[in-house]
């Protein structure tokens, strides 16, 4: 019956439109060109308002105005109340006579000109009257409100587009052009203008009509529906009533405003929202993007974030993730930078800095979330496990420095540092601060005595062994406070008590290399790696150190005098080889004058046996001289004796003798007295005289060639010189 009367309705409309096309074309006819020329000048000159109000006198009889306004649920009585305003709508007369004023400045005779505007409101009224012509722009959409129907057939309970001609708003819109067959009497046409969506924005739908959604779906489906131009598609295959899952990115759409409410940045506010949740949303270079789904099934009990679904392009397409069992609530895939088309009904996103592992360091990873546990830490570690990545637990492969998309809310990011770490026990604390809660050790000797020990460590994580420690002990702290702490601190009081508080002291440094040795053994079993063990400031107690300080200062001022007694005796023998490097000199001459006069003996001793061998020599040379002379003269004295006898000869000898030594027989001074007494001292001034004049050497001759005496004899007490006679030695 429906079909049926459909066709009716149809056919009817065909034959209407038909007769008011041919009355049109026989009007315009018969028209003259003239009149159409002036019609055409008048509408030119023709003011905007008196255009609009034209246009609206025109379209009388129909219920669709030239501007757009947003579509509401029209009822019968507001279609009425349209149809009266725009019945009772007339030409104002004072435009009319301010535009005859100007059509007859422009030289258009009114005339002429009334027949034509009749002509031509009748042209056009009687085609939108009778034949329910409706015509809508290129960037319009007609929304068409049915008032009544034939067969008497409402709308179904719950609905409210109409999709097989019953009364009400209609699903079919009217695209752009002339449509006829919308009697006014049955049929109000609303143009509305298209949807844009501006570029980097996106537009939200809210459905008025369509299936109820499930209990637990909180967004309309995505049908197939031409993104929401097509309003019987979106009914017809199950589309769902209220907030769309689909949404409209830039561009422009024919949109059933009755049906579907678009919510645009421009509009954002009205519908309590914010611009900003409207524009395509934009992920810096250095951040991650942590995301929370609105919508889908609820997430897994046990579990801390919903699993990785394909397909939906990140979080773009919200259908794909829905049908891939994606789970409400937070997820465990992050977005990274770039503009992303998301709905703001389904999904929010937190920015946050990317996980950044500086230079020295590496990152164990803990995640909440992933696959099950599946050790691969091997059956010798026993004391926690290591999963591959993309499994729940501790990452058996750390991350090395850079930035690393981390989401943070489902994953642990544990630094360690893989450079020398120095822990002290002492009042100092490293950068790192692992070391802000360690102190002093106070320990006890074996004599009784507490005293403070300061103590430093130095050790080494391995970039691969890094999450074994953290395995093992949960995070960098709990190594320093539950394993080095007690392990240092225990080995020094344990120390201590096996010696007296000053052997501690003298034996610092034996006790330093036995600590370093049983603390590099005992980390070795947490794969950590004892560098050195350090022993700082020592701190015995004040009453002990005071009386050994007195007794330091006691033996130190013995001590003192004992070297002010070697300074004294030093002194001494300072002053004594002082004294000896002052007569050093003399002893030196003297010494050398003792080797001088030593080697001058020895040199007359030389000398002398010298002379002694010349002497012999000579002597021995003389004999044979004298022995050679005297046989000479023993010849001659033979051949004289033989030739003048024994006495001739030998006195002749003698006077031979007195001649060449010029002996005087007379004497040269002659004392004598006469009765005076200046005899003696007549006598001595002529010795003194004769001595300084008549001193000299003996004048060899022909018996003997070289005189024997060799120096002046001493005078005897007479003044005169001793006569000295040689006379040969007969052999």
């Amino acid at each position: 019956m429906k079909s049926f009367s459909s066709s009716l309705g149809k056919c009817k409309r065909n034959k209407v439109a038909c007769f008011a096309a041919s009355i049109v074309a026989t009007l315009a006819m018969a028209a003259p060109t003239s009149s159409l020329r002036d019609a055409t000048r008048m509408t030119n000159a023709a003011p905007t308002s008196s255009l609009r109000d034209a246009t609206r006198m025109t379209i009388a009889g129909s219920v669709h105005t030239a501007n757009a306004t947003p579509i509401k649920t029209t009822t019968a009585k507001e279609i009425t109340s349209a149809t009266v305003q725009l019945n009772q709508t007339k030409p104002n007369i004072a435009q009319l006579q301010i535009s005859r004023t100007q059509y007859q400045a422009a030289g258009i005779d009114p005339v002429v000109l009334v027949p034509i505007l009749l002509v031509g409101g009748l042209v056009i009224f009687v085609p939108l009257f009778f034949g329910g012509l409706v015509v809508i722009g290129e960037r319009e959409v007609g929304i068409v409100v049915r008032k009544f129907t034939l067969s008497g057939n409402g709308l179904p309970a719950g609905s409210l587009i109409a999709l097989n001609g019953e009364a009400g708003l209609q699903a079919d819109t009217l695209a752009p052009g002339w449509h006829w067959g919308y009697w006014p009497w049955q049929y109000s046409v609303k143009k509305e203008s298209v949807i844009v969506v501006p570029q980097g924005e996106i537009a939200l739908i809210v459905a008025a009509d369509g299936a109820s959604n499930p209990p637990e779906r909180i967004l309309g489906k995505i049908v197939g529906c031409d993104n929401f131009q097509d309003a019987r598609k979106f009914l017809t295959q199950g589309g769902e009533k209220g907030r769309q899952m689909g949404f409209l990115t830039a561009g422009t759409y024919r949109i059933n405003t009755a049906l579907f409410k678009v919510i645009m940045a421009a509009n954002a506010s009205a519908h309590g929202m914010t611009p900003e949740q409207l524009r395509v949303y934009s992920l810096a270079s250095d951040k991650v993007g942590i995301v929370t789904t609105l919508d889908g099934v609820p997430i897994s009990a046990g579990e801390l974030a919903g699993p990785i679904i394909d397909g939906h392009n990140n979080f773009q397409n919200g259908q794909k993730f829905i049908d891939g069992g994606g789970r409400r609530g937070l997820q465990e895939q992050t977005l990274l930078s770039g503009s992303w088309n998301l709905n703001p009904w389904f999904v929010q996103v937190e920015q946050v800095p990317m996980t950044e592992i500086p230079i020295g360091y590496v990152g164990v990873v803990i995640s909440f979330v992933g696959k099950a546990h599946q050790d691969v830490s091997g059956a010798a570690f026993t004391h926690g496990n290591l999963v591959n990545q993309g499994h729940k637990g501790v990452w058996v492969e750390p991350l090395y420095p850079g930035k690393h998309p981390i989401n943070s809310r489902i994953m642990k990011m544990e630094l360690v540092p893989t450079t020398n770490i120095v822990l002290n026990w002492s009042g100092r604390t490293e950068r790192h601060s692992y070391d802000a809660q360690l102190a002093s050790l106070t320990v006890r000797s074996r004599d009784g005595f507490a005293f403070d020990l300061e103590v430093a460590q130095i050790i080494h994580v391995g970039a691969l062994d890094a999450p074994k420690v953290i395995s093992r002990v949960g995070a960098m702290q709990n190594l320093v406070d539950h394993v080095l702490e007690p392990t240092i601190g225990n080995y020094f009081r344990n120390s201590a008590q096996n010696c007296t508080v000053l052997d501690f002291l003298t034996a610092r440094s034996e006790r330093q290399t036995e600590a370093a040795e049983y603390i590099k053994t005992a980390l070795r079993a947490y794969d950590v790696q004892a560098i050195d063990t350090l022993i700082g400031d020592i701190q015995p107690p004040a009453s002990l150190m005071q009386t050994q300080t007195d007794r330091k200062i006691a033996e130190e001022e013995r001590k003192t005098y004992e070297v002010q007694q070697m300074a004294q005796t030093q002194r001494q023998q300072l002053v004594r080889e002082t004294a000896l490097a002052d007569i050093q000199q003399e002893m030196v001459k003297s010494e050398q004058s003792v080797h001088i006069a030593d080697l001058k003996a020895q040199a007359q001793i030389k000398q002398a046996n010298g002379e002694a061998e010349g002497t012999k020599l000579r002597a021995i040379a003389e004999a044979e001289g004298i022995r050679a002379t005297g046989n000479a003269k023993a010849e001659t004295y033979s051949a004289g004796v033989e030739a003048l006898g024994p006495q001739g000869y030998t006195a002749m000898q003698l006077m031979q003798i007195i001649g060449d030594r010029n002996v005087r027989l007379i004497p040269d001074i002659l004392v004598g007295s006469n009765g005076s007494n200046n005899g003696l001292v007549d006598g001595l001034l002529s010795m003194i005289l004769w001595n300084q004049t008549g001193k000299g050497e003996l004048t060899p001759t022909p018996l003997h060639p070289q005189p024997v005496v060799t120096k002046t004899q001493p005078t005897p007490e007479n003044g005169y010189p001793p006569i000295v006679v040689n006379f040969p030695v007969d052999k």
